[in-house]
């Protein structure tokens, strides 16, 4: 999983277009929202497309993907299991 870690900081930078971030700035387990990279609604919007586009996984539930944008660890394990069931369903 470490190497999903580093994918979903280098493509959260990418999508939000973070300017003065690196992939060495953001703690895996900080919060996205709120105090850690300070992250908005229209942020979350940007990181569902994202996940749709480089992962092939939809996010239709709400209450989900809060949980899952508690932290870059939080959505690490979000993106393994649904890849796996997506893979398993194909």
């Amino acid at each position: 999983m470490p190497d999903i870690v580093e994918d979903l900081k280098e493509q959260v930078i990418k999508a939000l277009n973070l300017r003065d971030v690196t992939p060495e700035d953001i703690d895996p387990d900080a919060p996205l929202f709120g105090e850690g990279l300070e992250l908005d609604s229209i942020d979350a919007l940007e990181i569902v497309v994202m996940l749709e586009k480089r992962y092939g996984i939809r996010v239709e539930d709400m209450d989900v993907a809060r949980q899952a944008f508690r932290s870059v660890n939080a959505l690490a394990e979000f993106v393994t299991e649904n890849r796996e069931s997506c893979e398993q369903t194909e």
